[in-house]
This record gives C-alpha cells, sequence and structure tokens, in this order.
C-alpha cells in the first residue's frame, strides 16, 4: 500500500530554457506563465499535491528569483508541524565549489537531504512539463513490481520517438534498453506501431538512488546526466521498470502531456486549451490546478467612448482583463491585460499587465509582461518588420519581450493621431463568430 510520507519529490527546476528565450530571458523556464493565471511549475506541483506528496524540495538555479517568490505566493499551504513542506533548494555548493552540472549532480548536491527525509522512495520530476498524472499509480507500481527505477513512459508514433528518450521493454515491462533520440527506434511489444518515450519521471527507492550518485559523482568520466550516465548502468545492474503513462485512467486529461520547452511547443500547448473538447481541460473540477490568485477585479467586456462594444470568442480571461471596444478571438489573455478601442487580437497570448493601444492588430504572437503596445501598431502581419523587432519561431509565431518599449507612433501635421486601418474591426477576413468565450480567476 502506498504511503506518501515515505516518498520524497524532487522537482527539477533550475534549467536555463534556451530554446523558450526570450521568455526565459528574466525566469526560469518553470516559472514562464502558461494559460492565463498559471505557471508552468503549478502542473507538476499539483500532481504532487493531489497525489498526497507533502515532502517536496524544488531544486533551483537559474534567475531562480521568480520561481522562488511565486512558491511563496502560490504553494505557502504545507504545514511543517504536520512533517509537510516545500523548500526551494538553490545549489549549496556542500560538495564542492561548482553549480549544478547536471540532473544526477544535482541531486548528488543534496544527497544529505534525501537522507535526513527517511524517505523509502524518491520521486524525481521536471518543473517544465503540462499534464496532469496520479503519481501514486506509477509509485503503486514500482512497490509491486519490486523494482529499483521505474521510469513513467508514453506510447508515441516511432516516427515521433525519433525525438525522445526512448525504452526497449519486455512484456512485463521490465526494460532492456535505452536510446537517446534513435534513428530506428525501438517499437512496444505487442505494437509495433507504437514506441515508449521516457517522460523524464523517475520512482528510485531512495537506497538506490543514494549509491547511485555517489558511484557516478566518483566517475570522472561521467556527465552526471540521468539520460546518459545514470539510466544506462542502472539497466545493467539494477531491476529497471517501465510505466505506461495514461493507460490506467479513462480520462484524456491524463493522457495529455506536453513538453513545454520551445516557442513553438509553448504557444500550441497554450492554444490546445482553446479547443472545442481541450485534451487538458482547465475547468475540470476532477484535478484543478492550483495557482496565484492575484488580488485584481473581474475581466470585463465593455463599450468604448463611442458606443463601440468589445467582443470576445473563443478566448480565456484572466482576473482583471478589459476588452474595451476591441476584438479578441481565439486568444488567451493574463491578469490585467487592456485591450483598446478597434484593436483586434487573434491567435495570440498576452501575458500579465500588456495593454494594447487603439486600432491596434495583433496575430499569431506571444507578447510577454507589462508589454505597452502603441495606438495603431500591427504585429504578426509583417515578417520582414517583425524580424527586425523580435524573435520570430520556425512555426512564424512572433514573440515580443518582456519591458519591450516601442518606438514613438507617428502623428498627423495637426497632432493628432493618423487613422489607424481602414476596416471595420468586427470582420476578421470574414470568418464567422462563435459566442463561447470562457472567463476564468473568477468564483
Amino acid at each position: 500500500m502506498f504511503e506518501s510520507n515515505h516518498t520524497l519529490a524532487i522537482v527539477m527546476a533550475g534549467g536555463v530554457g534556451s530554446r523558450l528565450a526570450p521568455l526565459t530571458r528574466d525566469r526560469a523556464k518553470p516559472a514562464v506563465p502558461f494559460g492565463g493565471q498559471y505557471r508552468i511549475i503549478d502542473f507538476t506541483l499539483s500532481n504532487c499535491l493531489h497525489s498526497k506528496l507533502r515532502q517536496i524540495l524544488v531544486l533551483t538555479q537559474y534567475k531562480s528569483h521568480s520561481t522562488q517568490t511565486h512558491l511563496r505566493d502560490a504553494w505557502s499551504m504545507f504545514h511543517s508541524e504536520m512533517g509537510e513542506y516545500i523548500h526551494a533548494v538553490p545549489p549549496q555548493m556542500r560538495t564542492g565549489d561548482s553549480w549544478y552540472v547536471g540532473t544526477a549532480d544535482a541531486l548528488y548536491q543534496n544527497i544529505d537531504l534525501i537522507r535526513r527525509s527517511n524517505a523509502q522512495k524518491v520521486i524525481v520530476l521536471s518543473g517544465d512539463h503540462v499534464y496532469r498524472m496520479d503519481y501514486r499509480k506509477i509509485l503503486q507500481q514500482h512497490d509491486a513490481s519490486l523494482a529499483d527505477l521505474t521510469v513513467a513512459c508514453m506510447e508515441v508514433s516511432l516516427d515521433d520517438a525519433k525525438s525522445f528518450g526512448v525504452m526497449d521493454v519486455d512484456e512485463e515491462l521490465r526494460v532492456r534498453d535505452f536510446c537517446e533520440k534513435p534513428s530506428n527506434p525501438p517499437s512496444v511489444p505487442g505494437n509495433p506501431d507504437q514506441a515508449l518515450a521516457s517522460m523524464g519521471i523517475y520512482v528510485f527507492s531512495a537506497d538506490v538512488l543514494i549509491d547511485v550518485l555517489t558511484a557516478d559523482h566518483r566517475d570522472e568520466r561521467s556527465t552526471h546526466d540521468f539520460g546518459n550516465d545514470l539510466l544506462p548502468k542502472l539497466i545493467r545492474t539494477h531491476r529497471v521498470f517501465g510505466y505506461r503513462f495514461g493507460t490506467d485512467n479513462g480520462s484524456n486529461n491524463f493522457r495529455y502531456w506536453r513538453d513545454v520547452g520551445t516557442i513553438d511547443a509553448y504557444f500550441e500547448a497554450n492554444m490546445d486549451l482553446l479547443s472545442h473538447a481541450p485534451p487538458l481541460d482547465l475547468h475540470s473540477d476532477r484535478w484543478p490546478i492550483r495557482k496565484y490568485e492575484r488580488p485584481a477585479a473581474p475581466s470585463r467586456i465593455c463599450m468604448d467612448a463611442f458606443g463601440l462594444a468589445g467582443e470576445v470568442t473563443n478566448s480565456i480571461l484572466s482576473n482583471g482583463v478589459i476588452v474595451c471596444g476591441g476584438v479578441v478571438e481565439h486568444s488567451i489573455l493574463s491578469p490585467g491585460v487592456h485591450v483598446g478601442s478597434a484593436a483586434e487580437v487573434q491567435h495570440s497570448v498576452l501575458l500579465d499587465g500588456v495593454k494594447v493601444g487603439d486600432g491596434c492588430v495583433i496575430r499569431n504572437c506571444i507578447i510577454d509582461k507589462n508589454v505597452i503596445v502603441p495606438d495603431g501598431e500591427t504585429i504578426g502581419e509583417d515578417p520582414f518588420k517583425d524580424g527586425t523587432r523580435f524573435t520570430i519561431s520556425p512555426k512564424g509565431v512572433v514573440v515580443v519581450p518582456k519591458d519591450y518599449v516601442f518606438e514613438q507612433p507617428s502623428r498627423s501635421r495637426n497632432g493628432e493621431r493618423k487613422e489607424m486601418h481602414g476596416r471595420h474591426p468586427r470582420s476578421f477576413q470574414g470568418k464567422p463568430r462563435f459566442l463561447n468565450s470562457h472567463a476564468s480567476g473568477q468564483s
């Protein structure tokens, strides 16, 4: 029988996240906002909460202030007198004079915390994936199979498997081999079209973890990485099993997993939330995702001073959003976003405090925090112009960095703002409108 007080959860949250730049210019990847009112790390921590895991270490490193502030504001809800805790643990150089140099080294530098926890099992998690998962299932399988290490895996097509670390397993799911981004991935027994890709979720028996971390630290040839070093060695010497994610729960919400480590993956995962039947439904009461509740007024859709009504279609609105005479379609607006008169926002993600001026056109964009888009500005329609100012992803998503300052808008001779865009703001190129907007952040 699984008992949560015998398991220590360690969340790896110190990655640089360079492929997600410029969103990671001022924050670590786990602290990047997602889905309007969440941070990416909220999904892993909510999984811990619902899985009855109440002893959690969050290993931070790169630009950790945002992560630590969020842990304080959103996750200060554990009871230390009951043995519960969630601690941010930056590199403390207890074992040397270096920062964390790999996933295994990060754990080794905190090996005393693992020992002092008296945990029987350690589950190692990533803080930068978006998914729902009941960790009790993999912990139960770990015990039932008498495993030393259990690795969570998901079934993917053989073509997609070429981008993952892939497990070669037998009929009992015991791992025979591990291949990093193989050109010819091994298939799942009984399913020749699918492969088992590692999700970066590991359950160790605590004594085994301590032993292998110590041995790896002494190995001068090691890169101190789970996938490159620990996993291949353990397969040869210990009982290592795979765990199939999403096969023991009937809900599609528990089959969705996304690594949002690139701009395109991050943008697509946000857009997934706007599907007719979202593969990850944030409105599900069964497994709510905990977040920081910003003290802000409810969202508002209103008329401007000239009587032009705001319109919102198939979008997520967070606390404090105001759409005043503008049009928002298939977009996610974070807390405090303001969309001005005759502005058009389509297929975009706007983070906290973004102000979109009157008459603006915003398409296929991610706009980071606190950006003020001046009246009449256009983003997402001219790739050449956008490319001289902003990052553009391989799939054409324009990213405006945090606190970006635009040049002053041009003025006509009489000092008035020039007329912006000769089209009515109610027509997104003639596309039909569906009045099924969603408002989040309200009781």
